[in-house]
């Protein structure tokens, strides 16, 4: 800024005041002798104040224009010389006007100093030509400034106008925001409410939503129920269809054994070791005739006789049976044995056909000796182990049946007409005393029933008989860790503890332990206890037990 400000100001004057002083005596020595001059030529005063007027009015023309041009620090300077610039003018207008006079008279009115001031005159008017030309330029800066000035303060009052312009769109503008904000309020106010117009029927939806989809998942338990109760419906009928049948071939067992039985009685004498009770007979009504007083005992007769030929042929199939189940408990004990080039399913075939008729023989066991049980419920057990679980599914009502006999026992009551007993005569085989037969009994009743308080009870008797080496080598013999393993599974929580038990039982150190982890080294029994080590709720206890089990097979070499 102060550099633009300096290159604004006029240039300073080249003449110092010496030199002015010098210069206003050379003119005022120059003015005397020019008066002197003009008083030897003889110049009247009156032409002089012509000569001298004109030159006073140039000066003061020429130091107007120059005071208007010069800044106010050179108004001293050019008024401080008014002698001088008049006397040069008025020396150069008389030079022009009186040629002849100075010509003739120049030698003595022009010396060298005359000539000398008149080229410093000279220099003088140059220079001040030239201050003259700075004063026009910085005249013309001036203007250049006054007019960017002008035209700055003309875009400052367009700014200030445009300003003012804005403020007044400002305020527009916040008025419009005002209504646009309270048109905003209003419609965020009106949404809002139609939000939660939306939200309640967005509920009421979703709660209808609910209930129909509670109906629905409704709808499909009773769907599965139906199905279910449609498939146990549909294997009820294919049971009671089997039964059908087996009640068929029983009929047709019975009427050919009760044709033999009357061709027998015919040829057979009276037996002599039956003793005859007197027999009243009463009249059943004054229409009824006793025409035929030896029918009732007749009758009798043919029980005994029934009751006697029955215990002969139990006799016969004690035999059978106690073969067959030997040779079975054998052929499974040594495997090496070889297999009989029957068809796959022979076995399974014979032992449908069998189980229904072994089941109806419960009914007789009462009469019959009781060496023959253990002997019927061994060969009742392996029938059982040679069955599959598509079989079983035919035969569920005569397994249950099985089961549910051996548990319970049979109870034979003789009827009215009955000549050798009176009382009625049972037979237990779950709570017999004989242990091998209750033994037996036992394992049957794990492979038969189904019941919770059935198998609750068999494992606890079964726990209790392999306390004893009688009970560790009959559950080795018959080979029943696979009827135990079968019932360790999650949907049996209540067994569990009971059949681990057992294991543990059997685990113990004992000449049997060999045998007994060989027979659990099988697929299955690693499938079954995968399962229980998968599942997250079984309880911490059973775990301990079953990894005792699993570290004792750990040693099998």
């Amino acid at each position: 800024m102060a550099d633009s400000r300096m290159s604004l100001q006029p240039a300073s004057p080249s003449v110092t005041l010496l030199e002015k002083r010098h210069y206003n005596k050379a003119l005022r020595d120059l003015l005397r002798r020019i008066r002197d001059a003009n008083s030897q030529l003889e110049i009247t005063d009156e032409h002089i104040d012509d000569e001298v007027c004109p030159v006073q009015d140039s000066y003061t023309y020429l130091y107007t224009e120059t005071d208007v041009s010069l800044p106010s620090h050179l108004i001293s300077n050019s008024c401080s010389e008014p002698s001088f610039v008049m006397s040069g003018s008025a020396a150069i207008k008389q030079t022009k006007r009186k040629p002849q006079n100075t010509s003739l008279r120049s030698p003595n009115v022009f010396p060298s100093e005359v000539h000398d001031i008149y080229e410093e005159l000279s220099e003088i008017y140059q220079k001040l030509q030239q201050e003259r030309m700075s004063q026009q330029e910085y005249s013309l800066q001036l203007k250049r400034r006054e007019q960017s000035l002008l035209e700055k303060e003309e875009m400052l009052l367009k700014h200030q106008a445009t300003l003012s312009k804005i403020k007044d769109v400002e305020g527009i503008v916040h008025e419009k925001l005002r209504i646009m904000k309270a048109q905003y309020d209003v419609e965020v106010k009106q949404l809002s409410d139609a939000l939660k117009e939306k939200i309640k029927e967005n509920k009421r939806l979703k709660s209808s939503f609910d209930t129909l989809k509670e109906m629905n998942d409704t709808l499909k338990k009773q769907l599965n129920e139906v199905s279910e109760q449609n498939k146990k419906l549909e294997s009820q009928a294919r049971k009671v269809q089997s039964r059908l049948e087996n009640l068929q071939r029983k009929q047709s067992f019975l009427t050919v054994q009760k044709s033999k039985e009357i061709a027998q009685i015919v040829q057979l004498p009276k037996p002599q070791n039956v003793e005859k009770k007197p027999v009243s007979i009463k009249p059943k009504g004054p229409g009824v005739s006793s025409a035929h007083p030896h029918s009732s005992v007749r009758h009798r007769l043919d029980q005994a006789v029934k009751v006697f030929n029955n215990i002969q042929v139990y006799k016969l199939v004690t035999i059978l049976m106690d073969w067959l189940s030997e040779s079975e408990s054998n052929r499974g004990r040594d495997n090496s044995l070889p297999m009989d080039k029957l068809p796959t399913n022979y076995l399974q075939e014979k032992s449908a056909k069998v189980l229904p008729v072994i089941v109806e023989q419960f009914q007789w066991m009462p009469l019959v000796n009781s060496k023959l049980h253990y002997s019927f419920m061994r060969f009742s057990y392996w029938t059982l182990r040679q069955l599959d679980n598509r079989t079983q599914s035919t035969l569920t009502s005569t397994i249950r049946r099985l089961g549910e006999e051996t548990f319970k026992g049979v109870i034979y009551h003789p009827g009215e007409e009955s000549v050798l007993e009176d009382k009625p005569r049972s037979v237990a085989f779950f709570k017999s005393n004989n242990f091998p037969l209750r033994f037996i009994s036992t394992l049957v009743i794990l492979k038969t029933v189904t019941q919770v308080d059935y198998l609750a009870q068999a494992l606890d008797s079964l726990c209790m008989d392999l306390k004893s080496d009688e009970g560790r080598s009959l559950f080795l013999e018959f080979q029943a860790v696979p009827v135990v393993v079968d019932l360790l599974h999650v949907s049996n929580r209540g067994l569990i503890s009971s059949i681990l038990d057992i294991l543990l039982q059997l685990s113990m150190e004992t000449r049997f332990l060999q045998p007994f982890l060989e027979s659990c080294s099988t697929e299955s029994f690693f499938c079954t206890c995968a399962t229980l080590l998968k599942d997250s709720k079984i309880d911490v206890p059973i775990l301990e037990k079953l990894s005792i089990v699993l570290q004792k097979l750990s040693k099998v070499r």
